[in-house]
């Protein structure tokens, strides 16, 4: 079936009021022959400026206020990053912050760390350590007792680590300790003009390094061979590589793969899921076709995952509960005798997950999920149809939620013969 002519408007720069702000889709007009010969096409990108960091926290405040909540505590990790600008990794020691209702956000880290941690502050001043002999979680409890928050709900970031609750706990202070989902989802799932434009650029890095790729592979290559040259051409094009997964064959039936290895053969598919990042916003593309000519049933399963694709675009309007997105697919995948449900052969995941900063975010494109579509919501369009046994079929691009509805990040996959549309 045609492609839907709506895709004129998905593309378009008119979906979207901020879309005039956004980069177009220049990456792909060509894809440069040699590796040394490949654009930075994150050259220009633009981080997340300090101002927008002092936003999203007055913000987290605005909603604490509203939600009766005393403070939210952030332990490291991209909550952190989004919200301070702070990068740095989970370990065994706490490091951290206390964002209170009102007034200024506290860093709470090991001593050693916090020359490093102030290298990497963007907004704030107060630091408070601990020492190897001490107890971060004292520290927090009395940031939280300065703030007078212990008279409130404390809210915990959704990701944090059952030790740290556990710590706060054994302090004593009578601190009530809720989640934070309502807080940072209320945040972190609307993006920004400067967001979807750092999250267009990783996406023109991942379709340009497919391109650039496509005519490289040949006939006796493993995975490993393909996703090294990806690796390479996403880095050259100014990506910071996340993921290149690469299925081969039979392999290709499960959506993750498997441990058994497999050379590119004529006749079989090859289903690439690859994302970088550019400053920490993220891209997630697939594409599916096969080593010289498709066979009658790969190219009418590939049909069929691309329509699934169609009927996303179609169903995901502006207040539209994101679980009936799946629903519909799913629905036009059973009456073919895929299925039922998540069974296979057929579509085995959710239609798709919400991206940003992490490769995978609230909230999916799932059964039973109620939050309805909004502007600034970002999220993969990501069928599939997998035959245990043959082969599996599986067709990506994510979008954001524009003024009118979904705009894509990248053009759909032309055809089984033309997958990348170069």
């Amino acid at each position: 079936m045609a492609l839907l002519s709506k895709r004129d408007i998905l593309l378009g720069s008119g979906a979207l009021g901020l879309s005039g702000l956004l980069p177009s889709q220049r990456a792909f007009a060509q894809s440069p022959k040699a590796d040394d010969a490949l654009p930075n096409l994150a050259a220009n990108a633009k981080p997340i400026t300090a101002a927008e960091h002092q936003a999203r926290i007055e913000k987290a405040q605005r909603l604490m206020q509203e939600q009766g909540v005393g403070a939210l505590i952030v332990e490291a990790g991209s909550a952190l990053t989004y919200f301070t600008g702070i990068r740095w990794w989970r370990s065994e020691r706490f490091t951290g912050v206390v964002i209170p209702a009102e007034g200024e956000f506290t860093v709470i880290t090991p001593f050693f760390e916090e020359p490093s941690i102030r290298e990497s502050m963007k907004i704030g001043d107060d630091v408070r350590t601990w020492h190897e002999d001490a107890s971060p979680f004292k520290l927090i409890v009395d940031v939280l007792r300065e703030n007078k928050a212990l008279k409130k709900p404390v809210a915990i970031e959704e990701t944090t680590r059952n030790f740290i609750s556990t710590g706060i706990k054994a302090q004593k202070a009578g601190v009530k300790l809720v989640s934070g989902q309502p807080i940072t989802r209320g945040c972190r799932m609307f993006k920004s003009a400067a967001e979807l434009a750092l999250m267009q650029t990783a996406n023109d890095i991942t379709l340009t390094a497919y391109r650039h790729i496509y005519p490289k592979i040949e006939a006796g290559m493993t995975r490993h061979d393909i996703s090294a040259l990806m690796n390479k051409a996403t880095t050259a094009l100014g990506g910071s590589v996340e993921f290149s997964l690469v299925l081969v064959g039979p392999s290709s039936a499960y959506p993750h793969g498997s441990d058994i290895e497999y050379e590119v053969k004529e006749g079989q598919i090859i289903l690439m899921d690859c994302g970088c990042s550019v400053h920490d916003y993220e891209s997630d593309i697939s594409r599916t076709w096969v080593m010289g000519e498709a066979s009658k049933e790969q190219r009418d399963v590939w049909n069929t995952v691309k329509r699934g694709q169609e009927l996303a675009l179609e169903t995901a309007t502006l207040g539209t509960p994101a679980g009936r997105v799946d629903d519909v697919v799913r629905k036009y995948y059973d009456s073919l005798g895929y299925g039922p449900d998540y069974a296979a052969p057929g579509l085995t995941h959710r239609l798709g997950h919400g991206i940003g900063m992490d490769g995978h975010e609230p909230v999916n494109f799932v059964r039973g999920e109620k939050t309805k579509l909004a502007p600034g919501m970002c999220f993969s369009n990501e069928p599939g149809l997998y035959l245990p046994g043959k082969f599996g079929v599986r067709l990506e691009d994510c979008l954001y939620m524009g003024e009118d509805g979904p705009v894509l990040f990248t053009p759909l996959s032309k055809s089984i013969d033309d997958p990348f549309g170069a």
